[in-house]
């Protein structure tokens, strides 16, 4: 069967990987196993997208990033570059912990900007946007202008992203 999207010779894609027509992989990234990406996503050079992550329609995501485990990406998401998710709230190189990640979703529309983290457990609203930089550690609203450290709600924004003046 031919496959109905684009991956560069330098990437991997792992056998039972889901990827959706359209979907364009880039230099040296790596899909594993059971990876779920929808139709018409872009993932930029050095992406990895691990086994039990989901990532659904429309959605681009930047150089250098990793989506772990348990992370969902609905649809229409920017993932700027380098921005971070983790999935283990106290990591330790010498205490395993998978049965520990803590699910992490990023509702339809939102936009991550660059180099932000993403502490793991937390849910990004509808068209949210994440300022570059900015270390988000709770739930951020619908909507919501968040940026800081850490992550502090700074104003509203429309489905475009352009910030709402307050009408005082």
């Amino acid at each position: 069967m031919k496959e109905n999207y684009f991956v560069h010779e330098s990437s991997y894609v792992d056998e039972d990987a889901e990827i959706g027509e359209g979907t364009k992989i880039w230099h040296f990234c790596h899909i594993m196993s059971g990876a779920k990406i929808g139709k018409n996503c872009t993932m930029g050079q050095n992406v990895n997208v691990g086994s039990r992550a989901v990532i659904g329609d429309g959605v681009k995501i930047q150089n250098n990033v990793s989506v772990y485990d348990d992370v969902i990406i609905e649809d229409d998401v920017f993932c700027g570059p380098s921005c971070v998710f983790t999935n283990v709230i106290n990591p330790r190189a010498f205490v395993e912990r998978k049965n520990e990640y803590k699910k992490t979703v990023v509702k339809k529309g939102a936009s991550i900007g660059a180099n932000a983290t993403i502490v793991c457990g937390v849910t990004i609203g509808e068209y949210a946007l994440v300022g570059s930089g900015s270390v988000v550690t709770g739930d951020v609203p619908a909507y919501a202008l968040v940026y800081g450290n850490p992550a502090r709600v700074h104003g509203e924004v429309d489905m475009n992203g352009k910030k709402i003046e307050s009408k005082k």
